[in-house]
């Protein structure tokens, strides 16, 4: 989706044709999803974090200036609401889990996956999203945008409304922590 499609549905939007938000989300909701599921580490979180952010976004849409593109603006509105499922308590999270808690896999394209492969996959993105959910809600959100969403330093400070230089310096905390975090595992291989 580019930024004059973009610009085209806020137009429909802000002249009273609702429906033109119904778009908004089917171009952006894999993306968010995506995003909310690594900040939060299970699709239960994931999903209802997607679901807040369009119901954040479509509220406040009518007030939405284009100085930033509709696509950073989604980000930050879901960045901010996953670092606020965060902090929601311990116990209260506990109830939003079933009772084995979900195991979030993320599975890439392979030529001839074997059992074997199948299982190293499984083992390293299990590995990594442990590694990404001790981080913190600051860390996680710069590391995620940049390596998993692919976002430009500029992009992400833009998203979350922080400067260039502190996204730079985020992205190399983040990662080195991952690396001491991700230690142990390393070495098992």
């Amino acid at each position: 989706m580019n930024n004059n499609d973009d610009l085209t549905l806020l137009s429909i939007f802000k002249n009273g044709d609702k429906s033109a938000f119904e778009s908004i989300i089917l171009n952006y909701q894999d993306r968010i999803y995506n995003l909310c599921l690594y900040m939060l580490g299970n699709k239960h979180d994931a999903e209802d974090a997607a679901q807040d952010t369009f119901l954040k976004a479509y509220r406040g849409l009518n007030d939405f200036k284009p100085n930033a593109s509709l696509y950073t603006w989604l980000y930050r509105i879901a960045v901010n609401t996953c670092i606020d499922y965060k902090r929601k308590p311990l116990l209260e999270s506990l109830f939003r889990r079933s009772d084995t808690g979900e195991e979030v896999v993320i599975e890439y394209p392979s030529d001839s996956p074997s059992p074997e492969k199948n299982y190293e996959s499984k083992q390293i993105q299990n590995a990594l999203q442990e590694a990404l959910r001790k981080l913190s809600p600051k860390l996680r959100a710069v590391i995620v945008l940049k390596e998993m969403e692919g976002l430009s330093y500029e992009e992400i400070a833009d998203t979350l409304d922080i400067s260039t230089g502190t996204v730079k310096s985020r992205i190399s905390r983040a990662r080195d922590e991952l690396k001491i975090l991700l230690k142990d595992f390393r070495e098992q291989k």
